[in-house]
């Protein structure tokens, strides 16, 4: 099955001389989650905006469901919705008339129904006759998905989605999102939220300085880059690393009250074993043994640090 989203070389070099996207190429498969990290200034909004036809590519092409973005916007465009990172909504307006209005902009047939289920979905029901101005930021985000998916767009854009937002109406934003997906929707998500990524995203992209420096699977990823540590703590603090122990690579925790040893999960031996026998022949006591995964914050931080 071919992509719903394809990017192919594409760049964006703004009036002023900034190049936001420097030949960045994608393809996003039709029902997936995938989403976008990086730093602020990284292009992440820009590469969204170019896909959804709002910004002009400078070269390169996208296509969303075969349509070419800029040859054939009017198609294009109506493939997608786009949750923008800002909240921009018309506070004297009424929620249902608010959406209803996204939905006749496509040209759309009226279907009361369909945007109150979409309502319901998203826990907006009982307030679609009240104003925007009386809503919580929350809402007006959960309003913003609305107005989003008011034409029953086949990709969804969630620029930043749950910045601002508290942490359980974030998970309760995931469990949203979790049910379009079943519903066929692919979903592109821009974040600063690493959990989110974990959480919920199919395929994980790094970009920063307007250049995609990874696009995986977020399970491969995880077990391809991501490692595990051994933290020691000891029974006394110690000044240095006994020499013997020089094969292990360890690193002192602070204080030299702890070693930490580091190791990878997928290896044929982890080499624990042999390390605390050799602390014993060191004359090592250790009180306490703890692990730590390397997360897919971990795993961003470094990719980004490589290529500053």
């Amino acid at each position: 099955m071919p992509p719903i989203v394809s990017v192919r070389n594409l760049t964006k070099t703004y009036a002023s001389g900034f190049q936001a996207l420097k030949g960045v190429s994608l393809d996003i498969a039709q029902g997936e989650i995938i989403a976008l990290l990086g730093p602020n200034g990284a292009g992440k909004t820009t590469l969204i905006s170019t896909i959804c036809g709002i910004v002009q590519p400078t070269s390169g092409t996208v296509t969303v469901g075969g349509h070419d973005v800029v040859r054939d916007y009017r198609a294009a465009r109506a493939l997608v919705g786009l949750v923008p990172q800002e909240i921009s909504l018309e506070s004297f307006e009424r929620v249902i008339n608010t959406v209803r209005f996204s939905r006749g902009l496509f040209g759309k047939p009226r279907d009361d129904a369909y945007l109150e289920k979409i309502l319901s979905d998203l826990s907006l029901l009982d307030k679609k006759d009240s104003k925007i101005m009386t809503l919580s930021g929350g809402m007006k985000r959960r309003v913003l998905i609305a107005k989003a998916l008011s034409h029953q767009p086949r990709v969804l854009f969630l620029d930043e989605p749950t910045a601002g937002v508290d942490v359980e109406l974030r998970k309760d934003m995931w469990a949203v999102v979790a049910s379009l997906k079943a519903a066929g929707v692919t979903i592109i998500l821009t974040t600063h939220y690493i959990e989110e990524a974990e959480a919920i995203a199919d395929r994980v992209g790094v970009i920063n300085k307007g250049e995609i420096l990874l696009v995986q699977d977020k399970a491969e990823l995880m077990a391809q880059m991501g490692r595990k540590e051994l933290h020691i703590q000891l029974g006394a603090p110690v000044a240095a690393i006994p020499a013997v122990l020089a094969p292990y690579a360890l690193a002192l925790g602070k204080g030299g009250e702890s070693l930490i040893y580091t190791y990878d999960t997928k290896a044929e031996r982890t080499g624990i074993t042999a390390l605390l026998s050799d602390l014993r022949e060191a004359g090592l006591t250790m009180t306490d043994l703890a692990t730590r995964q390397s997360s897919l914050e971990d795993i961003f931080v470094g990719l980004v640090k490589e290529r500053a």
